[in-house]
């Protein structure tokens, strides 16, 4: 009886110190090991605008867009990729942009491929941003200033972008 008493007890005390070592933050010099493949989940907006509420699927896009009579704005992007990271931080940074989505687009991010062809006209390099119009159909008038990436924008390239989105709005208006 007594082995089986000391033995719970030296249960209870283990447990009471693992619960406490996880409630007691750690020294900015301990390192915290984590396997590699545990990730933090992330928002649909992977940094790209937190205020504008985004679509999960390119389907889900299609049928919103079709829905509302909003224009679908699609950004292919890769997380990883310094291309891609620097345009997400010029499109976020601009209230112009931020403003529109939220308003007048369906948005969707895609970190991997469409299934459908239509998505990537000239290639899948990233980033690309294609606009659909409700009518289903990819707007291939809108495209950024490159000749050999057509939907590439660059940070740089924000007033085109803005440009590009205007005219996915006021053409969407006159075609419907």
């Amino acid at each position: 009886m007594h082995t089986f008493l000391l033995l719970c007890s030296l249960l209870l005390c283990i447990s009471l110190t693992v619960a406490v070592q996880k409630k007691i933050p750690k020294l900015p010099d301990e390192k915290e090991e984590s396997p590699a493949w545990i990730r933090t989940p992330q928002t649909l907006s992977r940094g790209w605008g937190d205020d504008i509420e985004w679509v999960q699927t390119y389907e889900e896009g299609l049928a919103q867009s079709k829905h509302s009579k909003k224009p679908l704005m699609v950004i292919h992007h890769l997380e990883e990729c310094p291309y891609s990271q620097a345009l997400r931080k010029a499109f976020a940074s601009s209230s112009e942009i931020q403003q529109m989505a939220q308003e007048d687009f369906i948005m969707l991010n895609l970190v991997h491929p469409s299934s459908d062809d239509n998505m990537a006209p000239d290639g899948h390099y990233v980033p690309r941003i294609l606009f659909v119009d409700p009518s289903l159909t990819v707007r291939a008038d809108l495209t950024g200033k490159y000749g050999n990436r057509m939907y590439a924008y660059e940070p740089e390239d924000i007033s085109t972008l803005i440009e590009n989105m205007r005219q996915a709005k006021v053409l969407l208006h006159t075609e419907l």
